[in-house]
């Protein structure tokens, strides 16, 4: 039996986190480098397809949304103990098990018609983005690197923008899948950083915690091989000038990072993870601007 209620719709809201979009932005950003990238490799044109853009933008709303519900799921013991989280949906009562389930199904089956839209071969990778979204937050409980099972899930739209523009998956868009893979899971140990002391106590494990005092290092190694594997992929597509002009662009923005959070405050690490969005955007304006340029 349906036990969704429009009357906690608001709660539904909180639970999918349409109240702070910076997941949405953070994995948007890649799936647009993708979509940039190979309309121009593909096409020659420099402008990547309405529908198929349309698309992937509604489908990073859904299942980014879909991805914040089962996480609350699977943290839903847990959330309660922890200073940021104690105030979510579930945590609380306001939303019951089966609500966040149906809620977690729906937004599943909306973003499959979604991708029911496009190609085959990508109906048969979307496969794969849900296994991924759904694995994640259940993987805190087993391994310290929750944090590339969720770079693995939020770096999926790549090949599969790839995929629906192209119906083929070039060697060079894995590149592009690392590259923000290491980004990924270097912001999300920024975050996972803030909460650290509490998941120590509740046995949640992180790479946050697997780094220890490494953590800010390993924070920089990993940004800046994203920015290596960047450059590499734009070397081999030959792209203009101002992709490389986003990554020195993007290196400031880190080294500003590195300087906030040299001593591990809570807030400027939080603020560190969401300042991602300003590195992502600026990335993806400047491989706009170079498939501009060559078109």
């Amino acid at each position: 039996m349906l036990q969704l209620k429009i009357d906690n719709i608001h709660a539904y809201f909180r639970i999918m986190r349409l109240d702070r979009p910076i997941g949405i932005y953070l994995l948007l950003w890649p799936t647009l480098w993708s979509i940039f990238i190979t309309s121009f490799t593909s096409f020659g044109e420099g402008l990547p397809p309405i529908t198929i853009t349309m698309v992937f933008i509604f489908g990073v709303i859904l299942m980014r949304s879909a991805g914040c519900v089962i996480n609350d799921f699977a943290d839903r013991d847990f959330d309660g103990q922890v200073e940021r989280t104690k105030t979510r949906p579930l945590a609380t009562g306001e939303i019951t098990t089966v609500e966040a389930l149906q809620l977690f199904a729906l937004l599943i089956i909306s973003s499959f018609i979604l991708v029911l839209q496009l190609n085959w071969q990508t109906v048969v990778l979307s496969i794969a983005a849900v296994g991924l979204a759904s694995l994640y937050p259940f993987m805190k409980r087993y391994t310290h690197l929750p944090q590339v099972v969720l770079g693995a899930a939020y770096s999926w739209s790549i090949p599969m923008a790839a995929m629906a523009i192209m119906s083929s998956l070039p060697y060079w868009i894995w590149l592009l899948y690392a590259a923000n893979l290491c980004w990924t899971v270097a912001y999300d140990t920024q975050y996972a950083m803030v909460d650290r002391n509490d998941d120590v106590k509740v046995g949640i494990k992180s790479t946050a915690i697997l780094f220890g005092r490494f953590d800010l290092l390993a924070v920089m190694i990993l940004q800046i091989t994203a920015l290596v594997l960047l450059a590499i992929t734009y070397h081999l597509l030959d792209l203009s000038w101002p992709a490389y002009a986003g990554l020195i662009a993007a290196l400031l923005l880190f080294s500003q990072q590195w300087r906030n959070t040299k001593n591990r405050d809570r807030d400027a690490c939080f603020q560190a993870f969401l300042d991602n969005h300003w590195v992502g955007m600026v990335i993806a304006a400047s491989i706009a601007a170079a498939t501009f340029i060559q078109w």
